[in-house]
């Protein structure tokens, strides 16, 4: 037995799909290929000329309701906040008091479904770890199908991690689940493939998914921009941003070179002698915001014609079985980002969006910004500044260490930002809840 047939055997013992095997066993044949999983600087150019969204929305007029009907919004919502204290999805947040990431989803879905007269599809990809709360929290929203999984939920699938020196599914009977590792967001491909959504989209008429992360409130379907997609051909489209220093490490647009082809570049693809190149933000100007608009149709066309695989660049990951304890083996984990697929569609296109589509949750400051009064949020859902922004959110960082979990938010309050352009708290503080902050601030 090779070590693939062990691979195969282990991923169908979990009752993964053919897919999801096939998209593996992808990543292991690059994996072991003399391919380099690379990007060198010499291979890429910088983009240029990328659209403005600004331009093409203010020229467009809005989706009409046939065309709303033909759109699903995707919120990848696998994560846990486990980073941030939370054992539970990251969507059940709180952003404002008794309402969470996932009710505002909810709630923009419900405004579109008016404005079209039609049910327009939710679809959350969830993880084994995020499903039961998730769809135990939407029991609340029992009409409109939202509390049914068979009508909003698609699992993300998993991957065995790789013994690195054989390259063999890696055994720890001590604790089984960490035998496995989630394979990034490029699963999104095979998952709907395996799962059947893909096919069931397109046979309710669907054409047109808008894909983001359910952390995101920035990340909403715009009706304008969704005509836009809808009439310019293009089969896939990535939002990007302008890049500032906060992004440097983050994923960035550039053309390949050979074809002039666009393609998204991870820090982990760029080779140690080109990171200065990768993280020169005049240079390479644009980041993957990682919201994407896909025409379903295309990538139903794209897999048959690739044997239902979608061949993305891997990312190779080199942890130990149990990342708490060095002494466990050394293993490999392999992982592919859904913004990659940008370089296998002919006609791909990247469009430059405003940084208030970019709005997501990694840590307190992220979401204390959220919380205050710098941050509206109206009864569709729609998030946008307070006036008094200026079209600019502020900058907050709190301490690290003594802000690093939600409960600590407790503690500190949630002063009025509205009127900030940067807050520094150094060390322990408590502020009057809608205390008023002005300017520039620094506490401790």
């Amino acid at each position: 037995m090779n070590s693939f047939d062990a691979i195969e055997q282990k991923m169908q013992s979990v009752g993964l799909s053919e897919a999801a095997v096939n998209a593996f066993r992808h990543s292991v044949e690059v994996l072991t290929s003399d391919r380099s999983m690379l990007i060198p600087e010499s291979d890429i150019a910088p983009a240029q000329d990328v659209a403005e969204w600004d331009e093409l929305v203010a020229a467009t007029p809005e989706a009409d309701a046939a065309l709303l009907a033909q759109a699903v919004l995707v919120k990848l919502n696998g994560g846990l906040g486990t980073s941030m204290g939370l054992q539970k999805a990251k969507s059940l947040l709180e952003i404002k008091p008794g309402v969470t990431f996932l009710d505002l989803i909810v709630r923009q879905v419900k405004s579109l479904r008016e404005r079209a007269g039609y049910p327009v599809s939710l679809l959350l990809m969830n993880s084994f770890s995020t499903s039961a709360d998730t769809m135990a929290h939407l029991s609340r929203y029992q009409e409109g199908g939202f509390a049914d999984p068979a009508q909003v939920e698609m699992i993300q699938n998993r991957v065995p991690k790789l013994l690195t020196d054989t390259l063999e599914p890696v055994s720890f009977p001590e604790n089984p689940d960490l035998e496995w590792c989630p394979p990034g967001h490029g699963d999104l491909y095979p998952a709907m493939v395996g799962s059947g959504w893909l096919d069931k989209l397109l046979a309710a008429g669907v054409k047109y998914a808008f894909v983001s992360n359910s952390d995101n409130l920035g990340a909403q379907l715009d009706t304008r921009f969704l005509r836009w997609f809808a009439e310019s051909g293009a089969p896939f489209v990535m939002e990007v941003t302008r890049r500032t220093e906060a992004d440097k490490k983050g994923g960035h647009l550039a053309v390949r070179r050979s074809d002039g082809q666009p393609l998204l570049r991870e820090v982990a693809q760029c080779p140690e002698e080109d990171v200065p190149a990768f993280q020169d933000i005049d240079k390479h100007r644009y980041f993957n915001t990682n919201n994407l608009w896909i025409r379903l149709d295309a990538l139903r066309q794209f897999m048959d014609e690739h044997g239902g695989v979608m061949p993305l660049p891997v990312i190779r990951n080199v942890k130990t079985v149990n990342p708490r304890d060095a002494s466990t083996p050394a293993v490999y984990q392999l992982e592919v980002a859904m913004g990659a697929a940008l370089e296998c569609f002919p006609g791909a296109r990247a469009v430059c969006v405003p940084r208030s589509r970019f709005f997501p949750v990694k840590t307190c400051s992220d979401l204390l910004l959220l919380r205050s009064d710098a941050v509206v949020i109206d009864e569709a859902g729609a998030m946008t500044l307070a006036p008094e922004c200026g079209g600019v959110a502020p900058v907050v960082l709190l301490d690290s260490k003594m802000y690093k979990l939600v409960d600590s938010l407790d503690a500190l309050g949630v002063p009025s930002l509205k009127n900030v352009k940067r807050l520094v708290v150094k060390g322990a503080h408590r502020f009057a809840d809608g205390e008023a902050l002005s300017g520039d601030v620094e506490i401790g």
